[in-house]
């Protein structure tokens, strides 16, 4: 019996670039991005955004952004809902890691969001990821501790203290922004 081989595209930054449309690519796979997201994602991921906008003022080299391009690979570009990044972009896209990635759950994304980007997010060094899950009104946050990710604490009423660079630090309540 003979085998029939599957011929799929692969995908690169360089096809990605010049298409229509929210996407994301991981390896050389494309992912078109859900719709808008519903108004509590947006509501919590701006509470979210605000809080560490606000308690990383005093610190001149970390920064807190929306939906950034992040270029893991030529054939591996991920979209997070928040980062916050430590050091000078210095492209259109984020080339380094970033470090504190937030995706907030949708039904479209849940799966990705919990296994294949947790797993590239780790690998690259990202040092928190944080998983909102709107619905539930619960946040994981993750911590890289030796290569590896560990939940640090998960509820709605949680404070969490963020270490960053030196003199860049959040504390987060996150009764704040699930409510």
């Amino acid at each position: 019996m003979s085998s029939v081989q599957k011929i799929l595209p692969h995908y690169t930054y360089d096809d990605w670039v010049h298409w229509e449309g929210s996407w994301e690519l991981i390896d050389g796979f494309p992912i078109a991005m859900s719709p808008t997201p519903v108004p509590k994602h947006q509501q919590v991921a701006a509470a979210l955004r605000a809080e560490f906008y606000h308690e990383l003022k005093k610190c001149r080299k970390c920064t807190v952004y929306d939906p950034l391009d992040y270029v893991i690979a030529k054939d591996t570009i991920l979209v997070p809902d928040i980062l916050i990044v430590c050091g000078k972009i210095e492209k259109k896209y984020l080339d380094f890691p970033p470090v504190l990635v937030a995706e907030i759950l949708s039904p479209s994304t849940a799966l990705r969001d919990k296994h294949t980007k947790y797993q590239l997010y780790e690998q690259q060094g990202v040092k928190y990821y944080l998983i909102v899950d709107s619905d539930k009104s619960t946040i994981e946050i993750f911590e890289l501790v030796k290569g590896k990710y560990m939940l640090q604490t998960l509820g709605k009423g949680e404070v969490f203290d963020f270490s960053f660079e030196k003199d860049c630090s959040a504390r987060i309540s996150f009764n704040e922004i699930l409510q």
